[in-house]
C-alpha cells in the first residue's frame, strides 16, 4: 500500500512538471531576476568544485546552465529545471529541462547541470526549441580534476554538480529541452 502511494505522488510530481514544461515560462521581472541570481551562484559553484572547467567557459561559444534541476524516482523518474542559455558569454534567453527515465531508481535529488556548445551549429540546434539528450549522452559529475581530461563530444560538454538529497539508480534516461528568446 505505502509502495503505491509513494509511486502514485512521484507519477504526479512527473507529470505537474512536464504541463509546467509544456505551458512555458510564464516571464516576470523578478523571476527573471533570481534566475540571473541563481545561475551566478551555479556558474561560481561549478568554478569552485573544479577550476579546470574555466577552459569550458572561455572556449565554448555558448552554454545552457540549469541552476537547480528537482528529480525524483521509484521505478520511473522525473526531473525538471530552469535556466538561462548563453551565447558569447552573454544571456540570450532561457530554458526548460524535462527528464524521464526508467529502470532500477529510488529518491530524490537536487542537482545542477551546464551543457557548453562548441559552436553556433550546436547553440542554434538548442535554440529551435525541441533539442534533446537521449540515454546515451554522458554528463561528467563534477569534483575536483573531473574537466581535466573531459572535452566536447559531438559538439557538447555536459556537467552536473550534486546539491543534495540521496538518489540510487541504475536507469536509461533522456532529456528534453526547450528554448525561449528574452
Amino acid at each position: 500500500m505505502k509502495k503505491t502511494i509513494v509511486f502514485i505522488l512521484i507519477l504526479t510530481f512527473i507529470f505537474g512538471f512536464s504541463s509546467l514544461a509544456l505551458a512555458g515560462w510564464k516571464e516576470s521581472p523578478h523571476k527573471k531576476e533570481m534566475l540571473l541570481k541563481e545561475s551566478n551562484l551555479a556558474i561560481q559553484n561549478f568554478k569552485y568544485a573544479d577550476p579546470e572547467i574555466e577552459r569550458f567557459f572561455e572556449r565554448a561559444y555558448g552554454w545552457a546552465i540549469f541552476p537547480t534541476v528537482g528529480k525524483a524516482a521509484f521505478g520511473i523518474g522525473g526531473a525538471y529545471g530552469e535556466g538561462l542559455v548563453y551565447e558569447k558569454k552573454e544571456t540570450i534567453g532561457h530554458a526548460s529541462l524535462t527528464q524521464l527515465s526508467f529502470g532500477f531508481q529510488a529518491g530524490g535529488q537536487g542537482y545542477s547541470e551546464i551543457i557548453f556548445f562548441k559552436d553556433s551549429d550546436t547553440l542554434s540546434q538548442f535554440k529551435q526549441g525541441n533539442f534533446k539528450l537521449g540515454a546515451t549522452a554522458s554528463a561528467a559529475i563534477v569534483t575536483l580534476g573531473a574537466s581535466m581530461d573531459a572535452d566536447f563530444n559531438e559538439g557538447l560538454a555536459i556537467f552536473t554538480l550534486v546539491k543534495g538529497g540521496l538518489m540510487v539508480e541504475a536507469s536509461a534516461a533522456g532529456q528534453k529541452f526547450k528554448y525561449w528568446n528574452y
